[in-house]
């Protein structure tokens, strides 16, 4: 608390005496933001404790700037952001904390109740949630409940994600509600017959239905993904390092040895990618 309370004070100190900080807005600080998560999710793949650290401090920066901002247009301020998260939190997790508890200074746990056992304090049947699976399925009712919540059940993805996670969590919030493949090896049917018809449409070489297919096809191969516990975007994101680190060593060979790359073959690069390949995979 103390740590928080020091970080606040330099924030103040910043935004009333530094020519920079003081000329911030929502709107400038925007794009930052953006970069500065993004920042945060490289360290992330990473797993680079001290860059981590480092990057939710950046972010947290932004968090506390926003309400910063928000406190001198008399809106709200970092108090009101703590206690209406904390509110939302309790109110989400009625399997911890009976409702009740909601704008507790103190908020209390339940009980710990045994698998096998039962609970008394039941809230709308929520409090017996005991999987993960249960726990996500609740979240997404509770929040159609909230006051201010999503009125719709694909209304709290945000418009501005990027499309791969966007598909990844539209698939999850219908999961959800129980709008999802009751065995998850069907889904493969669903795959095969996206590729088909997107290949399909690519041999009549028509670009609009094409990328519209295109599209069915990804999707679908996003589900399986989920539906098989993986996550898409981190494994896209280590294939692309992957090539990476394979292109860089067929560029460092051609820059060693004095050809450029536009020079080189396709079979000399093929062999040099084999090499990087086996190197990594003599590395593990």
């Amino acid at each position: 608390m103390a740590a928080f309370g020091r970080y606040l004070d330099v924030l103040d100190a910043l935004r009333e005496n530094c020519p920079w900080d003081k000329k911030q807005t929502n709107e400038s600080l925007r794009p930052n933001t953006i970069e500065e998560t993004f920042e945060l999710a490289d360290a992330l793949m990473k797993d680079d404790k001290n860059e981590i650290c480092k990057e939710l401090g950046d972010v947290l920066l932004h968090i506390c700037f926003y309400a910063r901002i928000g406190q001198e247009q008399g809106e709200f301020d970092i108090a009101d952001v703590c206690n209406r998260s904390a509110d939302k939190l309790i109110f989400r997790h009625p399997h911890v904390y009976h409702p009740s508890q909601v704008g507790a200074a103190h908020p209390r746990p339940l009980p710990y109740v045994p698998e096998e056992a039962e609970t008394e304090t039941e809230t709308d049947g929520f409090s017996k949630a005991k999987t993960v699976g249960q726990v996500l399925e609740n979240w997404e009712q509770i929040k159609l409940k909230e006051k201010d919540g999503n009125k719709r059940v694909l209304s709290g993805v945000p418009n501005s994600l990027p499309s791969l996670i966007k598909a990844y969590r539209i698939q999850d919030k219908a999961r959800n509600v129980g709008f999802d493949w009751e065995d998850r090896q069907d889904v493969w049917k669903k795959v095969r017959e996206e590729l088909d018809e997107l290949e399909t449409e690519l041999q009549k070489d028509d670009r609009e239905h094409s990328t519209q297919e295109l599209g069915d096809f990804l999707f679908s191969v996003i589900n399986a993904a989920r539906l098989y516990k993986l996550n898409p975007d981190n494994a896209l994101e280590h294939t692309n390092q992957k090539f990476i680190r394979r292109f860089n060593y067929v560029e460092e060979h051609s820059i060693r040895v004095g050809k450029p790359l536009t020079e080189m073959t396709l079979e000399e690069m093929d062999k040099l990618w084999d090499e990087a390949k086996a190197l990594e995979k003599k590395a593990q």
